[in-house]
């Protein structure tokens, strides 16, 4: 098969979609690999790297989707890719369908195979393609919170850990999945007083068991919420529904009960976010204040650290891109439901359910393909 990695286009975004080693494993297996020129130069992996593992250098990204049979790349496709797009060319990265209309309506417009990296899901309904860029993103999100909450930042001008004598900070996290472990993991790590909120008991328990003993654990409510948000200095919200927009547990109003210069972050604003006033921002501009709350929403957070964010996402994709690749997408799918939990757009025909139904859109059962 011919593989194709286009530079990442999306503003800030330095991530590749493949190591030189990951390269090396498509072609030992016999694929054609082809490597948009430059396109690892953010994440440190020069071009002569690439033609060392095999690679074949492309001058544009016109070639690289002109040529590819399947195309790999970090973040979802942005409009001036669109156009670029082949029939049944089979597209794998992350997507964030539900999210976006306009990027749902062109995929579906251009007929091409949608297999997005956020919905491969594991018979336990964990998401292996999600814990690479969680893990980095909840223990970004704390980084970037500290260095928030400094004066010069405009936050209240606190120290995550505070100081013997001085209470340390009082970090709120929403949702207690791989973003909110790291995230508490941390906070706690730094010092601060931290709260987890989930709505899974049995989650509570884990966490409460594996813990340090700054870290508390409470039922997620809006009750809960409203009680605690008037205390806190730093609230992550790390909340993922699969393939669906995430609910918008802190609401506007809750913004008037929060100290001036307490900071927000919202990891899941690039599937439509749990904090009601979050949009997204970028590394350029990462944050906006509203009622004297700073707002974080920066939707690509592990972009700011691509080496890291690239080794870790190659090292969950590769095996996946392996079987698609040896097999075909249709008979890879056939015989894994990993990947086949990752189809959600089928030349033209929307085949992931909370797609369907974020947008009002026909569904077709996945089944009518493979």
């Amino acid at each position: 098969m011919k593989i194709g990695v286009p530079k990442e286009i999306k503003k800030n975004e330095d991530r590749v979609a493949l190591t030189p080693a990951g390269v090396k494993e498509f072609c030992n297996h016999g694929h054609e690999v082809m490597i948009q020129k430059n396109a690892g130069a953010g994440s440190g992996f020069i071009d002569d790297d690439y033609i060392q593992a095999g690679a074949i250098i492309h001058p544009s990204i016109e070639d690289v989707y002109e040529n590819a049979e399947m195309v790999m790349k970090v973040k979802e496709p942005v409009k001036p890719e669109y156009s670029l797009i082949r029939e049944n060319q089979l597209l794998f990265t992350y997507f964030h369908f539900a999210s976006y209309r306009p990027l749902a309506e062109a995929m579906i417009k251009s007929k091409a195979i949608c297999l997005a990296y956020e919905t491969v899901e594991k018979a336990d309904r964990s998401l292996p393609l999600l814990v690479p860029m969680s893990e980095v993103a909840g223990r970004m999100a704390v980084q970037e919170g500290a260095k928030y909450l400094e004066k010069p930042m405009k936050g209240r001008g606190i120290l995550l850990g505070g100081v013997p004598g001085v209470k340390p900070a009082n970090v709120l996290i929403l949702g207690g999945g791989i973003v909110g472990t790291q995230a508490a993991k941390m906070a706690a790590g730094l010092g601060a007083d931290v709260t987890i909120l989930d709505v899974s008991l049995p989650r509570l328990r884990y966490l409460s068991d594996i813990m340090p003993a700054n870290v508390s654990t409470l039922m997620s409510n809006e009750y809960n919420i409203r009680e605690l948000i008037p205390h806190q200095d730093l609230i992550i919200g790390a909340i993922l529904i699969t393939g669906a927009k995430a609910p918008h547990l802190i609401t506007k109003d809750m913004l008037k009960s929060m100290k001036p210069g307490t900071v927000l972050v919202d990891v899941a604003v690039d599937q439509g976010g749990c904090i009601e006033t979050c949009k997204p921002t970028t590394h350029e501009k990462p944050i906006y204040i509203i009622d004297d709350v700073i707002h974080y929403c920066v939707a690509n957070m592990p972009g700011a650290v691509p080496y890291t964010s690239t080794v870790a996402l190659t090292n969950a994709t590769l095996p996946y891109g392996i079987q698609l690749a040896n097999k075909g997408w249709k008979n890879a799918c056939k015989q894994n439901y990993e990947l086949k939990s990752g189809l959600n757009i089928i030349r033209g025909n929307v085949v992931y359910k909370a797609v369907a139904d974020a947008f009002n859109l026909p569904f077709t059962d996945v089944g009518s393909y493979i």
